[in-house]
């Protein structure tokens, strides 16, 4: 089993302390596609998945999926969240058993999904619901301080409900001088490299175990494509998702390493519950920004 480098209460305390500069962003790597992003004294979450919900209803079979790493924080402990975004129905990125306790834990908390998939949500989540803020591919939401724009995902094809509401989308996110996207569960498809390239991207965070094997096809970026992707749409710093979870369908780092390495990617591979700072922004008009120093774990800081 996987250990965070913390978790629980000094993970809540590190996220606490975090500076609130505005020329800084603090992520935590929270497993799975599971960020925690803090800017300028607000926070958001995207794609959390902090229960064992998905693991629990294979206990007993002949063919168990088992956790490969321990939770990072138990989610009624995470307050001071304004924004969860969810990109997609999945179970482990809509998960009641995450999004209820954050809801009771931050009363007044939004939930940014595609709109494809707003009227499952709130039928999933009931009458403790958080505010769903609906959005779809093309088109963007402003959430506070935070713009959300629907960049479509592909698993493996792209999926609209009955109305072309989008179901499975990536998000460009915009804040004061930083643009990040998050790709969702996606592989590469036509339009998705055109309709990123509109911003300079500085941090991306892209899945890495697509298996060519997968029953249903393909659904997800592997290793390679990841890396080239984040550097066909020019992003400064690439982070890799959605490995190390379960024990079925997990990964190496490996060959998206050495994929970054010969594309000469930037790239940062963080630990569970591991905290990254990163900027400030180096040249405005660009976007692009500056990487933190690697993580000292005496310290229990990111920076």
């Amino acid at each position: 089993m996987i250990e965070p480098v913390q978790k629980d209460e000094k993970l809540v305390n590190d996220f606490h302390a975090a500076e609130t500069a505005p020329g800084a962003i603090h992520v935590w790597w929270l497993g799975q596609s599971g960020f925690l992003v803090k800017w300028n004294g607000q926070s958001i979450l995207i794609d959390p998945y902090l229960s064992n919900s998905y693991t629990r209803p294979s206990e007993g079979t002949e063919f168990p999926i088992k956790r490969a790493s321990e939770r990072v924080v138990d989610p009624l402990a995470l307050t001071s969240i304004e924004t969860v975004v969810c990109s997609s129905a999945q179970p482990d990125r809509l998960d009641p058993e995450t999004l209820l306790p954050l809801t009771a834990a931050n009363p007044n908390l939004k939930l940014v999904v595609p709109a494809g998939i707003e009227e499952q949500a709130r039928n999933l989540l009931g009458k403790a619901s958080p505010n769903i803020v609906p959005v779809n591919a093309g088109t963007f939401v402003t959430v506070d301080s935070f713009e959300f724009h629907g960049i479509d995902a592909a698993t493996p094809k792209i999926r609209r409900d009955v109305h072309s509401n989008s179901k499975d989308l990536g998000f460009v996110i915009l804040f004061g001088p930083f643009a990040l996207y998050h790709s969702g569960q996606t592989i590469w498809h036509t339009h998705l490299v055109k309709a990123i390239r509109r911003w300079p991207i500085n941090l991306s965070f892209m899945p890495i175990n697509g298996d060519e094997k997968a029953a249903n096809g393909r659904d997800s970026l592997n290793g390679f494509e990841a890396a080239a992707l984040a550097r066909a749409i020019g992003s400064s710093l690439v982070v890799p998702a959605h490995y190390d979870m379960f024990d079925q369908g997990n990964v190496t780092t490996d060959e998206f390493s050495s994929c970054c390495e010969r594309l000469s990617q930037r790239y940062r591979l963080l630990k569970l519950g591991q905290r990254m700072t990163m900027g400030p922004v180096t040249d405005p008009s660009s976007g692009r920004g500056i990487e933190s120093e690697p993580y000292r774990e005496e310290k229990g800081l990111g920076y």
